[in-house]
């Protein structure tokens, strides 16, 4: 069992949990991670459309069964798609920021 008690902050927690910026554990976690948040914003964007999973993949021009495995982060997202349903889709804008 890890030790818990001198942890002060998220990031030290993460770390103690997935190791350092940079390891391959870390990696997958931040991966991981950056995955749910798209998926989480693109079915609260899509509730506020008023839209099912079958009526957002109509308008965007891709099957139900790729925006389900988006929401649920499950695979791989071609960037160039998943621009495509938010703009084309939800007619939202996409922003990226690269740290």
């Amino acid at each position: 069992m890890k030790d818990y008690k001198d942890i002060k902050t998220f990031d030290e927690l993460i770390e103690k949990e997935h190791g350092s910026i940079g390891s391959d554990s870390r990696n997958e976690y931040e991966e991981h991670a950056q995955m749910f948040i798209v998926s989480e914003m693109l079915k609260i964007a899509r509730k506020e459309a008023n839209m099912t999973q079958e009526q957002l993949a109509e308008k965007a021009g891709t099957k139900k069964s790729y925006i389900s495995k988006i929401e649920n982060a499950k695979g791989n997202i071609q960037l160039s798609t998943l621009i495509r349903i938010f703009e084309k889709g939800l007619n939202r804008r996409i922003g990226l920021t690269f740290l």
